[in-house]
């Protein structure tokens, strides 16, 4: 078992990693968003990834998610846990509160979010794209931190790089909702087809631009809860990668299992190499 972090705005650095090691990884599909740094936390295996570069060098839409994924994949993760800013879009998130979505709705249309393509194609099943183990965890964990949770939710994630318009805002309300926010869908697609566990810890920061009593979002604002919430999700990393289980008895080790349709002689030899990380249990490179 091999434990990914990827952070968001501001977290690049997890107290407590022993024997750190840094990787510079090529990919297929270019450089990942920067080095990727293992190490020990609680004498577990875990690699960090910083989502927009040290230094927050990216746009949402310019992240390199399938580089970033399939790095992950190579040096051997199994399980992905992604901390993200997010907007809340109900009252009862406040801003500093943190969710655990169990859903997504992928808004985004400027990303590429699959492997498949190019000679080979696999459809993986995503009704419940969070793995639910890594779920339960979490909120276990919230709940031994008092830290003030929602578990499950409607994650809608945007294009951006603009916030919502408040037409947008109401209208995603009106879909129950509960976070926004421009980076977790092709995050948990890309997992999934790399057969990683995967879930999100979500930080509030705003009430994005619909709450008519509250000031409308804005870079600064968002920045001061971050920066109190940072020391939250670290606090609750440590503990979940100490809890997580070794035993994979969920869906997501095996999505892959009728996924793929193209017969292997048929999948052109560059692409099956290309995919050996993703593929290579089913189709030999």
């Amino acid at each position: 078992m091999k434990i990914g972090i990827i952070g968001g705005s501001g977290l690049y650095e997890i107290e407590g990693i022993q024997n750190l090691q840094e990787h510079s990884i090529g990919t297929p599909f270019g450089a990942p968003s920067d080095l990727l740094v293992s190490g020990e936390l609680g004498g577990r295996e875990v690699v960090f990834l910083p989502r927009h570069g040290k230094g927050h060098r990216m746009l949402p839409s310019e992240i390199p998610f399938k580089a970033n994924i399939w790095s992950l994949k190579k040096l051997g993760v199994t399980h992905l846990l992604s901390v993200s800013a997010v907007g809340s879009l109900q009252e009862r998130i406040m801003p500093g509160h943190i969710v655990f979505p169990d859903q997504f709705i992928d808004r985004t249309f400027l990303r590429d979010a699959t492997f498949f393509g190019n000679g080979i194609v696999g459809h993986v099943q995503f009704g419940d794209p969070v793995c639910p183990s890594l779920l339960d965890t979490l909120a276990q964990c919230a709940e031994h931190r008092q830290v003030t949770h929602h578990r499950g939710g409607i994650y809608i994630c945007m294009e951006g790089p603009a916030f919502s318009t408040r037409a947008e805002s109401n209208m995603y309300r009106s879909w129950n909702g509960a976070i926004i926010g421009m980076t977790n869908i092709q995050e948990a697609k890309l997992a999934r087809e790399a057969e990683i566990c995967f879930a999100t810890i979500a930080l509030a920061t705003d009430y994005d631009c619909w709450h008519e009593s509250e000031e409308e979002v804005n870079v600064e604002a968002i920045l001061e809860v971050m920066r109190q919430n940072i020391a939250t999700s670290k606090l609750l990393l440590a503990e979940a990668v100490n809890r997580i289980s070794e035993v994979r008895a969920c869906a997501c080790a095996d999505a892959l299992h009728h996924a793929i349709l193209t017969p292997a002689e048929n999948i052109p030899k560059q692409v099956r190499s290309d995919l050996a990380p993703i593929i290579g249990r089913y189709i030999p490179s």
